[in-house]
């Protein structure tokens, strides 16, 4: 048992530090409040490599493994936790690709989606079906060498900036189960009948668009068929949403990590009653708190990221996405207390942290749906609990 990075991990860890300190936190606040969209922030994580988190290095990427993979969304969200989905829907859709696409359509996107030239994110969710992913309605019926493609997506991340863009279809409506006449397909920016229709307002989560998407009659040539064959869209969808509940974990954790730094530094230099609210025991009791909830929930990212490296890891990844959800919200709600009123101004950062940690919860399958799969994993004799479980 190790509970410590390698020197590889550490080494990038203070390379993505670097970064976040120096280009993300000082104007994180200023630009989540003005809407303004973080291009150079786009710009560095393209030097840095970081839009081939996913991509095997045969195709000009990084491949990562999935601890490190978690380091990535762990200090962009300390810095804003916004900017970070512009990198985890991509990485998702890249892993897609990667393990499930067909070698033609690893050479045509790969290495533009390894370098950020081309990016891309993933049409699963529906106005009727989010966490129910078999309730969609969007139907792909083939005519000769084309899919024609019916049907509107919402909540989709980067959907003004995706290159492709996989999109989740029926292609046999009446499958029973539904999951069986369900696929992927690799959608381009520039099909005709494929529209971004507007972006919704969100309480957080600012700095990249989520977006509904309307395919009108889109044809789709046969050929992006994700894996050339129809029927293994839900599988190629859950295999991609596991390391998507690392990520949400791994976001949770830095969101985390930022109301500790946060209600720490205001509490040493916030004075009442001639001395620093840092030396009141109810205070001090909100601190120790929150640390030890933070330490678990990062013990519990890494130990989640782990089990994926080794495997297929439903209930690990369910469980680390619960409980770092849950540890980032009540962070960020002690952070606040501790600001007092200052808290609750938009002058300090605790308040972005709030409204961002809220879809913690929600992102990548809501807690209380996870907490079946978690449950039937746990009935079935696929997960344990205690040490290798």
């Amino acid at each position: 048992m190790d509970f410590d990075l390698n020197d590889d991990q550490r080494e990038f860890r203070a390379l993505l530090r670097e970064f976040v300190d120096k280009e993300i936190v000082p104007v994180a606040r200023d630009w989540e409040h003005s809407g303004r969209y973080p291009s150079e922030i786009v710009a560095g994580f393209r030097s840095l490599g970081l839009f081939g988190l996913t991509v095997p290095e045969e195709y000009g990427g990084l491949d990562l493994d999935p601890v490190s993979f978690a380091l990535v969304f762990e200090e962009i969200s300390r810095g804003w936790m916004g900017v970070a989905g512009i990198l985890g829907s991509h990485s998702l859709a890249c892993r897609m690709i990667a393990t499930h696409g067909t070698e033609d359509q690893k050479r045509r996107y790969l290495p533009g989606l390894a370098t950020g030239e081309r990016r891309t994110g993933i049409g699963l969710t529906e106005p009727d079906a989010g966490t129910d992913l078999q309730g969609i309605r969007t139907v792909a019926r083939r005519d000769g060498d084309h899919y024609v493609v019916t049907g509107t997506k919402t909540w989709i991340t980067n959907a003004r900036h995706a290159d492709p863009l996989p999109v989740l279809v029926k292609t046999d409506k009446d499958a029973r189960p539904a999951h069986r006449g369900m696929s992927v397909l690799l959608v381009d920016a520039d099909t005709p009948g494929f529209t971004v229709t507007k972006d919704i307002p969100k309480l957080g989560y600012k700095g990249t668009e989520s977006c509904e998407v309307v395919l009108d009659g889109a044809r789709v040539p046969a050929a992006n068929l994700l894996g050339g064959v129809e029927g293994r869209g839900m599988q190629q969808a859950l295999s991609a949403l596991e390391w998507g509940r690392v990520n949400i974990a791994a976001r949770s954790v830095g969101i985390a990590q930022r109301a500790y730094d946060e209600a720490l530094a205001y509490a040493k230099q916030r004075k009442a009653f001639g001395r620093a609210i840092a030396d009141f025991q109810a205070v001090q009791l909100q601190l120790a708190s929150l640390a030890t909830t933070l330490q678990a929930a990062r013990l519990m990212a890494y130990w989640a990221a782990d089990r994926v490296r080794q495997g297929r890891a439903d209930a690990q990844t369910g469980m680390a996405k619960i409980f770092c959800s849950e540890v980032a919200l009540q962070a960020a709600i002690d952070a606040l207390k501790v600001h007092g009123g200052y808290g609750y101004s938009t002058e300090y950062e605790v308040e972005r942290l709030y409204r961002d940690a809220v879809l913690m919860s929600i992102g990548e399958g809501t807690n209380d749906v996870l907490r079946t799969v978690v449950a039937k994993s746990l009935t079935r004799g696929d997960a344990k609990v205690g040490w290798g479980g």
